[in-house]
């Protein structure tokens, strides 16, 4: 009998535009796309497979893009795909978020956000390369602060340029009431590929995860590592989890052009069908062989290595279009052991 996988996370990559030129941005997002908002009404019917065949499953629906708030019919968006029964959820920069859209947020359904502080305001804004971004986004905190019942965090992507100032950055997420927290570091990927300037070196990976480490055993803010790769002697000491890439396995995702893939961190070309010509649950029910059998990973530098069983060959959006591996998390903090 074939392994039924629930899909408990579905994101939507609901548009392509973006108000903001990030440095780091992996998708490549700009104030106008070649790619147009998909229409909700495409996106609706997948809602609508899913909930045939997981009747008693709660899937959380994100909107990604992009900025989703930049979509003029965002509130039609949530307040549809609440009303099917879904949670909804969203990742934002947080240049949108005013008191009054706060309000209306949370009145169409909104259940989860996630917001982006990358630093200090000097780090911030360079690496959103706009002046008054970080200034936006602790407004925005201070509104997110007061919808009731919504489940938040602050994403930090860690580059060269903020991790030196992780600790004042920390008190200062604590005094704006932050209680969640998550970092991620930055793949070669998007505009990120040609600057390697955003990267992070083996050891300042490590002192990345010991500063997850102390962080976590004070207890005063709820910080964890991003599902970004296997991390050897610091699994289970930097997340609430052991690593395991869910794409493919409880994760799914529907792009902008309608094609279906494992999550949106994955820019590589691993999509298994597309919504206009495809019936979505007959791709999530059918294929991601890929995703679910990673036995073809095991090749380069993944061939003999000896915790290839825990690492299963990585993250998905850790691949290339050829199947090769950008970087090795375990490896890099093995290289950078004192």
């Amino acid at each position: 009998m074939a392994m039924i996988y629930k899909l408990r996370q579905l994101f939507w990559e609901s548009t392509l535009r973006c108000n903001m030129q990030c440095l780091h941005c992996g998708s490549d997002c700009r104030t106008t796309s070649e790619t147009p908002d998909m229409p909700l009404e495409h996106f609706l019917p997948v809602l609508d497979e899913v909930k045939r065949h997981q009747p008693d499953t709660k899937t959380v629906v994100f909107t990604l893009g992009g900025e989703p708030l930049v979509r003029p019919d965002i509130l039609k968006c949530g307040r549809e795909i609440t009303r099917r029964g879904f949670f909804w959820g969203m990742v934002s920069n947080g240049m949108l978020i005013d008191g009054p859209m706060m309000r209306e947020l949370s009145r169409n359904g909104l259940a989860s956000l996630a917001i982006d502080v990358d630093g200090m305001p000097e780090q911030h804004n360079w690496l959103r390369n706009s002046p008054v971004s970080f200034d936006r986004v602790y407004k925005a905190i201070g509104h997110i602060r007061q919808a009731p019942h919504l489940v938040w965090d602050v994403i930090t992507c860690v580059n060269s340029r903020n991790l030196p100032h992780m600790e004042e950055m920390k008190r200062m997420l604590i005094d704006a009431g932050v209680k969640k927290w998550r970092c991620f570091t930055i793949v070669p990927m998007g505009r990120a590929k040609d600057n390697s300037g955003l990267q992070i070196s083996d050891s300042q990976l490590r002192e990345l995860m010991e500063f997850i480490v102390r962080t976590r055993k004070e207890g005063k803010i709820d910080l964890s590592y991003a599902c970004e790769g296997y991390l050897g002697e610091y699994e289970g000491r930097v997340r609430r989890h052991l690593f395991r890439c869910q794409a493919g396995l409880n994760t799914a995702s529907v792009l902008a052009n309608g094609d279906i893939s494992g999550c949106l961190s994955i820019r590589s070309s691993y999509t298994q069908g597309n919504i206009y010509k495809d019936s979505f649950w007959e791709v999530w029910s059918r294929r991601f062989d890929c995703y679910r059998d990673h036995s073809w990973m095991r090749t380069g530098e993944c061939a003999d290595c000896g915790v290839f069983d825990k690492c299963r060959g990585n993250g998905m959006h850790l691949r290339n279009d050829d199947g090769s591996l950008m970087t090795c998390h375990y490896k890099r903090l093995v290289a950078a052991e004192p």
